[in-house]
């Protein structure tokens, strides 16, 4: 009796399906690759929200305490929110000193400081990547000693000049040192990177057009550097808002005070701070830094990009 062996072919097909059907890639569902990045997004908000308690609580805390009386405040156990939230620490804000005086001295002081810093740093930061001539390099870097040399050291030195030049109890000391001296080279550093990376037809192009090193520089490099510049109008703007040692060099009326200044000034008449009502003046100082902030968090990190100082 004959027993017929499969043949050569089929045992070939069979082996091709299986491999075929091995090797094939599986179909995941789409609800369920949907699913799992809705579950990782979550997973990151959680995350971050934890990390950015300890950067939003301080803040919360001062802006709930202004509503606290002092006997609240200083309870072991601190309250989230005030049992009974009241607003007469921010009477008392502008009852016990000329807080809206000192309020205008560091908005119009830091406005000027930002739009000078912005114009003395865009110039010199376009001659440094753009403009060639001799001892370039080496003077570049004798501003850049400017961050290295702590404001401490120069305050002495700097009183002595404002002195003789009959300055002292004016704003004008914290005008024009900031817009042409050390506190002014970090700028003057973002504005040359940011120069460096532009491309060199646009100055081709400009002279082409017939426009001179200055009409290349108002009109195209300029323009172009807005990412560069809203970052340095944050860095100057809360330099200049935060300056707390100069003022106390160089002012001593109150009428003259800057916001840093005043706030050392609320104390009782045993000179133990009035912590409600430092904490309401506290907050009215911190709402133009974060509306700059809010409204040019973009540019900002636009320009810190540009500039190279990303991480």
């Amino acid at each position: 009796m004959r027993t017929d062996a499969p043949t050569a072919p089929d045992d070939l097909d069979t082996t091709a399906v299986v491999t075929e059907s091995a090797h094939r890639p599986r179909r995941v569902p789409a609800g369920s690759s949907r699913t799992k990045r809705r579950w990782t997004s979550v997973a990151l908000i959680v995350l971050l929200a934890v990390i950015s308690i300890p950067f939003i609580l301080p803040t919360w805390w001062m802006a709930t305490s202004s509503l606290k009386p002092m006997s609240e405040i200083l309870r072991k156990v601190p309250t989230l929110w005030p049992e009974n939230p009241s607003f007469d620490a921010y009477g008392a804000v502008f009852r016990l000193q000329p807080f809206a005086q000192q309020y205008w001295n560091s908005l119009y002081i830091a406005v000027i400081v930002t739009v000078g810093t912005l114009l003395v740093a865009a110039m010199a930061g376009y001659a440094f990547a753009r403009i060639r001539f001799p001892g370039a390099n080496a003077l570049f870097l004798i501003v850049l000693v400017g961050l290295l040399v702590p404001s401490e050291v120069t305050i002495v030195p700097l009183f002595r000049l404002v002195n003789g030049m009959g300055l002292i109890n004016t704003h004008w000391p914290l005008i024009v040192i900031p817009i042409f001296g050390a506190p002014a080279v970090l700028s003057i550093f973002i504005m040359r990177q940011f120069f460096l990376g532009l491309p060199t037809e646009l100055e081709e192009a400009g002279r082409m057009d017939g426009l001179g090193r200055w009409g290349i520089f108002w009109r195209i490099a300029f323009p172009l550097s807005r990412p560069a510049l809203a970052a340095v109008a944050i860095f100057t703007f809360l330099k200049s808002w935060n300056l707390y040692l100069e003022p106390i060099v160089y002012l001593s009326s109150k009428d003259m005070f800057t916001l840093p200044q005043a706030l050392t000034q609320y104390v009782d008449a045993y000179g133990g701070p009035m912590w409600n009502v430092q904490l309401a003046a506290t907050t009215l100082t911190v709402v133009p830094v974060l509306l700059v902030f809010l409204f040019a968090q973009k540019q900002f990190v636009q320009g810190l990009a540009h500039s190279g100082l990303k991480g």
